[in-house]
């Protein structure tokens, strides 16, 4: 496979911030999570208990497969086609996530594929694997809807959940607290004090794992894992993040090919916005999904 000569030579050349500066950044992303982990198994039966653990887990997919089917690959890439009650659904769960608005988010990334890993780029990390993760936020970033995605100001619903971002956010926060409360009064217990740890893993918590591994994909998927294809920009497939990130890990083959609906390309490639979208388009609830076909995939393997 013959690796495209305009884009830069990574193999040869290692990556630009070199062995300490990939270091880093993998231990900002792995230590907080290690750290979650072990403070999860300090405090079990204490301030954490398997409700806390399933109210995280349901807000941690649905805000997740919000950014993941519904920003990115429906309404970034245009990748299928669904009834407006459904993609509103899925703008909604989105903004639970608190990454911003759809206009802004998906005009973010379109910039960020219009100059992938070259000068403009939003976050590369080629100015510096902190900046790629969550730098380029601290330090402000500039987006251009009207460049990158001008459709999106003439769309009124996504208009509607830019303009309504702030609420979306509150109701993401208020239903762990409500669900936490009323499973905790249902077991005997106060109300307040289940909302109050509902509140914490299913808002907090689960924020601070949805920030990280989507961020992951702009840092880690850009620095460690596998290049089947010769894109011209710094993208990787990386398993432990496809898996965190429901599918978004196998970066590369996004890059390859970014209107596909599906980004797991192997069978092994677990991608699980991409089993959701499936399921939907078998009981008639989405259409028009755009894959990679065999022919495509084999020319751009030769290319």
């Amino acid at each position: 496979m013959a690796l495209d000569a305009s884009r830069p030579n990574i193999e040869s050349t290692g990556h630009p911030q070199g062995l300490a500066g990939r270091i880093t950044i993998l231990t900002v992303v792995i230590v907080p999570f290690i750290a979650t982990l072990y403070a999860i198994w300090l405090l079990w039966k204490v301030a954490v208990d398997w409700p806390d653990l399933v109210i995280f887990a349901v807000m941690y997919l649905i805000a997740g497969l919000g950014i993941t089917i519904g920003y990115h690959r429906m309404l970034t890439h245009n990748g299928f086609q669904t009834y407006p009650w459904l993609r509103g659904a899925f703008l909604a769960a989105a903004g639970m996530a608190v990454e911003s608005g759809p206009i802004t988010w998906a005009s973010t990334h379109l910039k960020h594929h219009a100059l992938s890993d070259k000068e403009g780029d939003p976050h590369s990390p080629l100015e510096g694997l902190f900046h790629s993760h969550v730098g380029w936020i601290i330090d402000g970033w500039r987006t251009e809807p009207e460049k990158h995605g001008p459709w999106l100001l003439k769309d009124e619903q996504v208009g509607f959940f830019e303009r309504t971002f702030v609420f979306w956010v509150a109701l993401g926060l208020a239903i762990p607290f409500v669900v936490g409360g009323l499973w905790s009064m249902a077991s005997g217990a106060t109300f307040l004090s289940g909302a109050l740890t509902g509140l914490l893993w299913g808002g907090l918590v689960r924020i601070f794992f949805t920030h990280h591994v989507t961020w992951s994909v702009n840092s880690i998927c850009h620095t460690f894992g596998s290049r089947p294809f010769a894109t011209k920009d710094l993208s990787r497939n990386n398993v432990i993040v496809g898996v965190l990130a429901m599918g978004e890990g196998w970066h590369n083959n996004h890059h390859a090919f970014p209107n596909s609906a599906e980004h797991g390309l192997e069978w092994w490639q677990f991608d699980l916005s991409a089993y959701v979208i499936r399921a939907l388009e078998m009981v008639g609830l989405v259409w028009d999904v755009k894959r990679v076909t065999p022919e495509q995939l084999q020319r751009r393997l030769e290319n």
